[in-house]
């Protein structure tokens, strides 16, 4: 009996993914050691992807739309979140306190969409299976399962650019604050952000 190692993809991509939102929801909750190279690397690691989407906007207004959107409100929830983080010295090293309710916020909402795409993925699957054909093929074959199918709406898309939009927008700002820091304000143990 020979294994089909395609139909173990998927689950592979559903641990990660469920992976990449445990470490998520845990940052925003209590106090982040201030990383730099960390934030910047996930700063580009998100421009990036966010670039290699752009194309996506081409296909109609509603894509472009949809992009222009959802990066617009991640940057004003970045600036939200941004200016309600709080920045504590703590043996001896910079950590901030991210805005818990705004990165919880956005961390559902995309988990949301995601979890809502899969779930129309698979019921496609099974209920294009159980009519008999005896090969699982999509109920809508211009979105399968392969992650490229996830931003083949208009919707996810919007979202993702949520997600990108907050992230690059906080991750930036609270590496310019700290930055900005006056030393007097980092000496106790716990300052507002300027």
């Amino acid at each position: 009996m020979q294994s089909d190692f395609a139909q173990i993809g998927p689950f592979l991509l559903a641990a990660l993914v469920v992976f990449g939102v445990y470490r998520r929801f845990r940052r925003n909750f209590g106090r982040q050691l201030l990383r730099p190279a960390r934030m910047t690397l996930r700063i580009v690691l998100l421009i990036l992807i966010g670039c290699s989407l752009l194309p996506m906007a081409l296909r109609s207004t509603q894509f472009l739309t949809a992009e222009l959107l959802g990066a617009a409100l991640g940057i004003g929830l970045a600036l939200w979140g941004a200016e309600r983080t709080r920045f504590q010295m703590h043996q001896g090293r910079l950590h901030y306190v991210p805005h818990t309710y705004t990165g919880i916020a956005v961390s559902l909402l995309f988990l949301g969409r995601l979890v809502f795409r899969f779930v129309q993925v698979y019921a496609g699957t099974q209920a294009h299976a159980a009519m008999g054909s005896g090969t699982p093929v999509m109920a809508y074959p211009t979105q399968g399962f392969v992650p490229v199918s996830m931003v083949r709406s208009p919707l996810t898309l919007g979202i993702f650019f949520v997600l990108v939009g907050y992230y690059v927008g906080y991750y930036s700002l609270v590496l310019w604050k700290s930055r900005h820091l006056k030393t007097e304000e980092t000496a106790g143990t716990s300052i507002a952000a300027p």
